[in-house]
């Protein structure tokens, strides 16, 4: 099994930055393409951002992307998403996952990290 932990969110004012950072709990994080979705209230998952294990192929949602980069150091077991210009509209609790077997859904997640955008 692997474990992973986010960290970095909290409150923000609108326009400004966070960097959310995902741990993950064994060496073996690197074989895995990760990604990062988030859930309002209210409202479904959706996804915000995916990277390949090696770091390339990021993918992102129309909603975050100019403003927001994925990233990855794999040698510090570590998955990050740097938010700039951040709207009102980012609020939400913001996870990340790890696909283990290619083709299927993302199968383990994180606890999650609230951010919170004030206007």
């Amino acid at each position: 099994q692997v474990q992973l932990v986010e960290s970095g969110g909290g409150l923000v004012q609108a326009g400004g930055s966070l960097r959310l950072s995902c741990a993950a709990s064994r060496r073996t994080f690197s074989s895995y393409n990760t990604g990062w979705f988030r859930q309002a209230p209210g409202k479904e998952r959706e996804f915000v951002a995916s990277i390949s294990r090696s770091g390339g192929s990021p993918a992102y949602a129309d909603s975050v992307k100019g403003r927001f980069t994925i990233s990855r150091d794999n040698a510090r077991n570590t998955v990050y998403l740097q938010m700039n210009s951040v709207k009102p509209e980012d609020t939400a609790v913001y996870y990340c996952a790890i696909r283990t077997i290619v083709g299927r859904p993302y199968d383990y997640w994180g606890q999650g990290t609230q951010v919170t955008v004030s206007s």
